[in-house]
């Protein structure tokens, strides 16, 4: 097997155990920077793939992650996150990482060869068409990635391959190829370092994009939230009160007014007659808060629609 980028040793990791722990750290600090820089190349076709998931999500699809070891842990990261941060149910969003649940306790390396297990689990979470399937792998050749990716298509899904070498076998069926040409690891070989940092900014980059198209995010606001504890409950108060202007004592009465959910609330501060009318004038906006206040008449080109003021998310 020739060296790949990812296995090669970086230029500056000639006597690395004999520096000082200053010395190691600095350059372990340096490379991963040096690696978060590679996703700047990928932006076009990061770009590209979260309207791809978009769409697949608009029209009812789910969303799938798939990959092993690390890789698998950045997956992971990444989705169990969108529910409560973006509002998309879980049952929209599929987990396939080598090794199943036995994952998280043991991270072992033979079952990212096991292409049988990423046939299985494709059919057992049904993926096909109208879904979309990320799969990650920073070699670009790891079996259980490339065979789940290559059976999602198959099967009708749209597929998204993410890899960290150029030429990586995962991008010759995907529809969309995202590189993340990192440079050689301090540890050879160790892709959980510079790689990996590099893989968990592009799917926060790709996910979040994804939800900006979804109008899950109103200027820098989590708006489509899942509100499921203190802190996220204290968090969608402060939002209403906002983006909207009102007291967090209103901002509160219209949150339980609408259930818990910020953008009716805001919509109900903005002037909407009533729960239903908010959630229809969202309907036709396609879940974005921006035109459904311009719906309202407030102007949508202003920070605050509502008095134009800007207010921080802080507590007062």
């Amino acid at each position: 097997m020739a060296e790949t980028r990812t296995e090669a040793l970086h230029q500056n990791a000639e006597g690395l155990d004999i520096q000082t722990p200053e010395a190691i750290l600095a350059s372990l600090a340096n490379a991963q920077i040096e690696a978060a820089k590679a996703v700047h190349g990928a932006i076009p076709a990061i770009a590209v793939a979260a309207e791809v998931i978009a769409k697949q999500l608009k029209n009812g699809g789910r969303l799938a992650y798939a990959a092993a070891g690390s890789s698998g842990l950045m997956a992971v990261a990444d989705a169990l996150e969108l529910p409560g941060t973006f509002g998309i149910g879980r049952d929209r969003i599929a987990i396939l990482i080598a090794g199943g649940d036995n994952a998280f306790r043991t991270l072992a390396g033979g079952p990212e060869d096991d292409t049988g297990e990423a046939s299985a689990a494709v059919a057992a979470a049904a993926i096909g068409k109208g879904d979309c399937l990320i799969a990650i792998s920073a070699s670009g050749s790891t079996p259980y990635a490339v065979q789940a990716l290559q059976d999602a298509k198959s099967r009708g899904a749209a597929t998204i391959a993410i890899a960290n070498n150029r030429g990586a076998a995962l991008f010759k069926q995907a529809d969309v190829a995202i590189l993340l040409e990192t440079p050689p690891e301090l540890i050879a070989g160790s892709t959980r370092m510079g790689a990996g940092t590099a893989q968990k900014i592009a799917l926060n980059m790709l996910s979040t994009l994804t939800a900006i198209h979804l109008g899950h995010v109103h200027d820098g606001y989590m708006v489509n939230l899942t509100a499921d504890n203190i802190k996220l409950r204290d968090r969608a108060v402060r939002m209403v009160a906002a983006i909207s202007g009102k007291s967090r004592d209103d901002a509160a009465r219209l949150l339980e007014e609408s259930g818990g959910v910020v953008k009716t609330a805001i919509l109900l501060a903005a002037g909407a007659a009533s729960t239903g009318a908010a959630e229809k004038i969202l309907e036709g906006t396609g879940q974005k808060l921006r035109p459904a206040l311009s719906a309202l008449g407030h102007d949508p080109e202003k920070r605050n629609p509502l008095f134009g003021k800007d207010h921080a998310l802080t507590k007062k």
